[in-house]
């Protein structure tokens, strides 16, 4: 095996760095929420009228009941589409002095919001962030559930990836890389919990070994740093972890806590004016004159009643959902079938082995994901997973004994040390994807991400198929969503 071959490449936030933000979390704020006051039983028309005239800004009752500053724990009202004044009186009361930003000549001034954000997850969060900081616009961000992240994107492996196993003409691959780099530069200069761990790619024979010499030449290609590691490193630096032909180390690989994440972009989408409304469910889509005009937005509020609000710009982060959201605006001969990979988490209990870098197996081609591998949380405690299973339902979370056994055959593999009896089962998440056995990797199976303005809709942005590296690529997500709109970033 060749001997080791460093990289000079740094990244923002070194390990120092991330050891130091894991102890120091974002600041905290009281959570409070200013009272936005009761609705009016009746309106003064002489008032509307004042209202509409003079521009003015309009008592606090007459707003939307959202809140407008962050809750620790996120305990944010639902979206309550029942107003307590007729439509020109409430853009008066939400939008005065607020120059808004129209597409067109054609489309109408008068719509609730500039942007309509539906799906409150990492990249749903990273997006509406990136328009709202937009002068002059309004966006609101639509979740079905109680608080942000509480599907994929907090049951997940934590990783931030390098972006070494996708095409590089792709968008995963693009955007992994772009977002890697606003990632850990956004996590050093916030103070979010991350860690620059590096990463083990192992192979056990020459068949996986010429898989990995494919994936260190393809890294070099695009300008990602990896290495060999030989055989005394190895031994010195993790000598419970097992390489039988060779170890290829994504130097740029680590971890980050998602949730501390979600939490910074979710306040400072709010502090940038945004609006969050939880517990909202998305049930229809208008287009208005084909999407010229606008899009209205119909959802139901937990108390089961359907009220509904446009917005100049939709975007679909819906995640699970993306593909129902999708087929809500496109004709039928455009829908799509959405696919999902569950995958099972293992939680690890005794205190050795324990590796200090991830440890992923040489990636099978056409696999739907990249191995039961070892990853790490900030506070060293080791977890396996995922593997990959393919359901129907994309709420079934429930774990299998099953999988268990099916996984350590794969552990053992690449930690033979490995206590069998302190591996459980810990959690499930599932992926969306946009074909069943669809590749996580390079092949003629491969999917990539679609991000696109959908043809004939002008306003109306479609991410579809946003599984891994999606956690990774968020914040370029949201740059790239701006310059489909714009034309460029704020």
């Amino acid at each position: 095996m060749s001997s080791s071959r460093s990289s000079s490449s740094s990244i923002p936030g070194n390990e120092s760095q991330a050891d130091n933000g894991a102890q120091n979390n974002i600041p905290q704020d009281d959570g409070g929420y200013a009272p936005c006051g009761p609705y009016l039983e009746s309106v003064d028309p002489d008032y509307l009228k004042r209202l509409e005239q003079e521009k003015q800004r309009a008592n606090p009752m007459l707003v939307f009941v959202f809140p407008l500053r962050r809750a620790r724990p996120v305990k944010n009202r639902n979206m309550a589409i029942r107003l307590a004044v007729p439509g020109a009186a409430r853009r008066t009361a939400l939008f005065s002095g607020r120059r808004r930003r129209c597409f067109s000549s054609t489309r109408a001034a008068s719509a609730d919001f500039t942007h309509a954000v539906i799906g409150a997850g990492v990249v749903g969060l990273a997006v509406a962030r990136q328009l709202a900081a937009r002068e002059g616009t309004s966006t609101i961000l639509l979740e079905r559930h109680g608080a942000a992240g509480t599907e994929t994107s907090s049951r997940n492996s934590e990783v931030i990836h390098a972006g070494i196993y996708y095409p590089a003409d792709s968008l995963k691959t693009k955007l992994c890389v772009r977002g890697r780099e606003m990632l850990y530069d956004l996590c050093a200069k916030k103070g979010i919990p991350h860690r620059n761990t590096k990463k083990w790619i192992v192979a056990q024979n020459e068949e996986q070994w010429e898989v990995c010499l494919k994936l260190h030449e393809h890294a070099q290609s695009i300008g990602v740093p990896t290495r060999f590691v030989g055989r005394e490193e190895a031994q010195q630096r993790e000598p419970d972890v097992r390489a039988e032909a060779g170890i290829v180390e994504s130097v740029t690989t680590g971890i980050v806590d998602s949730h501390s994440l979600m939490t910074f972009l979710q306040g400072d989408f709010e502090d940038r004016g945004g609006d969050c409304a939880f517990q909202t469910a998305v049930t229809r889509i208008e287009p208005l004159n084909g999407g010229r005009e606008g899009y209205r937005i119909f959802a139901l509020s937990p108390d089961g009643s359907e009220d509904s609000i446009t917005a100049d710009v939709l975007v679909n982060s819906a995640g699970h959902s993306a593909c129902h959201i999708s087929n809500m605006v496109l004709p039928k001969e455009r829908h799509r079938t959405p696919y999902y990979a569950k995958g099972t988490y293992f939680s690890y209990a005794a205190s050795r082995p324990r590796p200090s870098v991830l440890v992923y197996p040489a990636p099978v081609p056409g696999h739907g994901g990249l191995g039961t591998h070892l990853t790490l949380d900030l506070a060293g405690r080791v977890r396996f997973g995922p593997d990959v299973e393919w359901i129907d339902d994309p709420y079934d979370l429930k774990p299998s004994p099953a999988r268990l056994q099916q996984a350590l055959p794969e552990i053992q593999a690449y930690l033979p040390g490995v206590d069998v009896d302190a591996i459980a089962l810990d959690y499930c998440g599932v992926r969306p994807k946009l074909s069943r056995g669809g590749a996580n990797t390079s092949g003629k199976s491969f999917k990539d991400f679609v991000i696109q303005e959908e043809e004939g809709f002008p306003g109306f942005i479609n991410l579809l198929g946003i599984e891994s590296p999606g956690l990774t690529s968020s914040l370029a997500i949201g740059e790239m969503v701006e310059r489909l709109l714009y034309g460029s970033t704020s």
